[in-house]
């Protein structure tokens, strides 16, 4: 039995998706996104989707993640079906079961790296302290710059920390390295790493870095709207090991 069947015999089910399709009407033509997509993703696994722009890696997410509705077919999460979850709903679904982390950071610049935290704190039900957050991430000598202080890779760990501090069930990260060099990209996957080893956080990564699969218990390789192929990687590279 390989490692992920193992997880998959024992770990349970977090979101199942069946024959999710997604199209897009602009004026009169029409954008299929995605294409009837089955998924299955377990707790406390790490998975890439890794694929060239357009192939809908970000639209998948968006409505795993509650930011968007298919087309056709169904997600669920935990057994709740998301497809016929009212707005508001999903909007508590959102907060208090999925971390986001995006491209751009999205930090308030008036807030310190404290007070971005302490933001999302508020509104969830068993937050970590903004401190204990910041510091999984590797960012105590910074809780109280503000992000102009901040450097790009040290700005997305606020973000991640901002994410992680309500103790989310899911970590959705659409290219949270793509502004990022190589070396501050792998500091923030090591703190994607560590969230997923301490927390047992179920992440998705979504990058066009092949390297960066390597870090994953499984890659989801997406073109067209379609998953065409799954690998699970046997041997695992750490993410502070990477390199590109």
């Amino acid at each position: 039995m390989s490692n992920m069947d193992a997880v998959a015999s024992t770990k349970e089910v977090i979101f199942k998706a069946e024959g999710l399709t997604k199209i897009y009407r602009m004026g009169e033509v029409e954008v299929h996104a995605l294409r009837g997509i089955d998924l299955l993703l377990y707790a406390g696994e790490l998975v890439v989707l890794l694929g060239p722009s357009g192939s809908g890696k970000s639209t998948l997410l968006n409505i795993l993640g509650g930011l968007d509705v298919p087309t056709a077919g169904h997600v669920w999460y935990h057994g709740e079906d998301l497809t016929s979850a009212s707005d508001a709903e999903l909007t508590a679904f959102r907060r208090e079961h999925v971390g986001f982390v995006f491209q751009f950071y999205n930090l308030i610049p008036s807030l310190t790296a404290r007070e971005n935290v302490a933001i999302v704190t508020e509104i969830a039900p068993q937050p970590l302290a903004p401190a204990e957050a910041l510091a999984m991430v590797g960012l105590t000598e910074r809780l109280d710059h503000f992000p102009a202080q901040l450097s790009g890779g040290e700005q997305q760990r606020v973000a991640i920390a901002r994410a992680i501090a309500k103790r989310p069930v899911v970590m959705l990260c659409d290219e949270p390295t793509g502004a990022l060099d190589s070396s501050t990209g792998i500091r923030v996957l090591d703190a994607l790493e560590q969230v997923n080893n301490t927390m047992g956080t179920t992440t998705v990564i979504i990058t066009h870095n092949v390297d960066i699969a390597r870090m994953a218990h499984r890659v989801l390789y997406m073109a067209d709207g379609r998953i065409v192929r799954e690998q699970v990687n046997e041997q695992r590279i750490a993410a502070r090991e990477l390199h590109w």
